[in-house]
Order: structure tokens, then sequence, then C-alpha cells
């Protein structure tokens, strides 16, 4: 108020308002403001105005709002359309509030139910087992360590499960998912593509917010044709092989760490060449890694296309995860982004949804709203109907 009452005084002195309002530190807009109401109401212009707004939103006459929560008591099953358009032929001459009021006024006075959302609990998958090399994958970042600049190091790591190859060691700044694309495009372009990657369920590889906790890498992965594996949470050991090359890899890399990026990833290429052509192993007879691994046949050529030839409509998903059918919007999830997905109707307005060969969930014409199916994954497979 102080403030206020100096420059408004410093005004009226003849100052110009530009060079004050820079010194005062407000908008000459501001400035303006506070001299007209000076000099429309006086000092009580100066003072602090309410912030409580002139309408309040969802607001109705008592007597409405008593109306609408009676309809609800008598009609416990209607929602709130139902009870706006009832309301609206008992009384036309009454101006109609809008949905969104009635169901807000029925939320306040708790008559509507909530529905509990369904959070995805990770599982893990069933888990194969193969003795060929590039069948099966194993995925992981080693645990967080700090450089001598003070950096922290996410190591991601990938090896191949039969013959314990280690095929990449990434010394990375952080485990967003845009860093582990590149690890693993550039792992495919050199030793091909395999037929699974079994990994643990923390980000990148899973994502616990996501339909079937999937995230874009996973979802990259089967559109590759790569099945997805992930071990039960708190069950590293369902990872083991994976998991005895970390300490190992610590044990020769870290101790002590690299005095920057460049040089621990110099430690790491070392490691690698060793580990793979050096040093003997005793899970695969005291042979080196390289005396069993070879390349996989399949090489990597991008995204293949994918189409529903048994399916009414392809769409794709859209940035922000839904899709859009008949004017209407569908919430999928934005893993999806930019993925085609296959719409069938399998009964009246009921239409089935799926991304490749893995049906996702049915969602109604009236709702509009994905009831997902059992997570697509290992056995529990839903292949798409031929018919």
């Amino acid at each position: 108020m102080d403030e206020r009452l100096k420059f408004v005084a410093r005004v009226l002195d003849g100052e110009k308002m530009a060079p004050l309002c820079r010194e005062f530190g407000i908008s000459r807009k501001t400035g303006y403001k506070k001299f007209n109401r000076y000099k429309d109401c006086g000092l009580d212009g100066l003072t602090d105005r309410s912030r409580r707004p002139y309408r309040q939103a969802n607001q109705l006459p008592f007597q409405i709002e008593k109306l609408i929560v009676s309809l609800k008591q008598e009609r416990p099953n209607w929602g709130a359309p139902k009870i706006r358009e009832r309301l609206r032929r008992l009384y036309p001459d009454i101006h109609s509030p809008a949905i969104s009021t009635v169901h807000a006024i029925l939320d306040r006075h708790g008559l509507v139910k909530r529905r509990s959302r369904r959070r995805y609990k990770a599982r893990g998958t069933p888990l194969s087992h193969t003795n060929k090399p590039n069948q099966l994958w194993c995925a992981d970042y080693k645990g967080e360590f700090m450089l001598a600049d003070r950096r922290y190091c996410y190591p991601l790591t990938i090896t191949d499960f039969a013959s314990r190859y280690l095929i990449a060691c990434d010394a990375l700044s952080t485990t967003k998912e845009i860093y582990a694309f590149s690890v693993f495009e550039r792992a495919f372009k050199e030793f091909g593509v395999p037929g699974g990657i079994r990994t643990d369920n923390g980000v990148p590889f899973a994502s616990p917010n996501a339909l079937f906790g999937l995230s874009k890498l996973s979802v990259w992965w089967l559109r590759l044709g790569i099945n997805v594996e992930r071990i039960k949470p708190g069950n590293p050991q369902q990872n083991g092989h994976h998991e005895r090359m970390h300490l190992t890899l610590k044990q020769e890399t870290t101790k002590p760490a690299g005095e920057n990026f460049l040089q621990q990833q110099g430690k790491f290429d070392d490691f690698i060449s060793c580990y793979n052509t050096e040093r003997p192993h005793q899970g695969i007879n005291m042979l080196v890694p390289a005396d069993l691994y070879k390349p996989s046949q399949k090489q990597y050529q991008g995204l293949p296309e994918f189409e529903y030839p048994f399916h009414d409509k392809m769409i794709t998903v859209t940035q922000c995860g839904r899709i859009c059918f008949n004017k209407q919007k569908v919430n999928l999830s934005t893993v999806f982004a930019g993925q085609n997905i296959g719409i069938k109707e399998v009964e009246d307005k009921i239409w089935l949804v799926s991304f490749m060969q893995y049906d996702l969930g049915y969602f109604d014409h009236e709702t509009c709203r994905l009831e997902p199916l059992d997570s697509p994954f290992g056995i529990k497979v839903l292949p798409m109907s031929p018919v």
C-alpha cells in the first residue's frame, strides 16, 4: 500500500509514467491501471481487491440443485445426461444446466460412483530356455556409479543368453528411452535381430502406467518380431547370467572409474574384447563366448509393413495415444503413438482392438472406453482370429 501511495504521489507531481514504472518494477499497463483506480475511487482504489470470480462455475440456484439431487435419489442408476433431460422435460421454462454441471453437483453430494483405475501390476512373463545363439538376448542397466568428474554413468548392457557373448556395453548419462533406442539399433545392425529379449520391469524396458506395462522401446521390439520377456519383480536370479556378468564388469572397469564418459567407454570397450575373446567361461565349459556366438541370420532392415486383412479398419494411433473412430475418441496408450492398429466389430457395436497379432481389448460404441484383455505376452498371447 505504501509503495502504491508513493507511486501515485510522484505521478501527481508530474513525473513521467514510463521511467516511474521501470523504477517500481511494473509494466506501464499496471501503472496506468493503478493511477486510474486512484482517480476513480480515491485511496480505496489502491487497496487489494478480492480475487473471487464474479461468476462461480457450475453454481446454480439452490432450488435447481435440490431438484437434481432429488431426481438422482429417485433414480439412483441414472447418470447426468438422463437427469438433465428429465429436468428439462419437467421444467421447460428453466434454463437447463450442462451435463458436466449436473455431474459436478452429483459428485459434490457424493452421488457419483468413482471407478477405480485398473493399474498394471508387473508379474513377469513365462521365460524361455535356449542353447542357440540369438534366440534370446538379455538386457539391463548396471547400477549407476559416479565418474571422476562427478557425473553419474548408467551402463546399458546386452548379452546373448546361450553363448554369454557381450553384445554391447554403453556408458550412458541417463536411462531415457531415446538413448536406449540408439544402442539397440546399432546392435541390431551389427549382430542382427534376436528372437526375444529378456529384461526387468524398469524403464525404459517397461512402463508402469501404460497398457500392459509396455513402453515405446518394447513396442518397437514387437514391431521387429522380437518376443518380450520380463523377469518377475524382485527375482534378479531369473536373469542370472547377465547379473553375473555385471559383477565382473564392476570389478574390472569401475574401480577406479574413468575420468569422464570417453575414458569410461574406453574401459568398457577393452572389457568387451577381453570378455568375449580371452576370458574362459565356466558356464560354457571354459570356452570363450566368441567360440559359440555367430551373428543372427535375421538382418535388421527397419520396421516392416504390417496390415490387418481380417479386420474392418486400420487406424493410426495419434501422438496423444488415442484412436479416432466414427467421430469418437478411444484412449489407448501413448506408447502406441504413430503405430497402426486393427479394429474389428465382433458383436453389435462392440469392437476388438488389435496390435499386430496381439488382441489388446474391447470397447463399445456408447462408452468408447477400452477394456483390456489379459497381458499379451508369452503363453498368454491372444492371436488374431482368421475370420
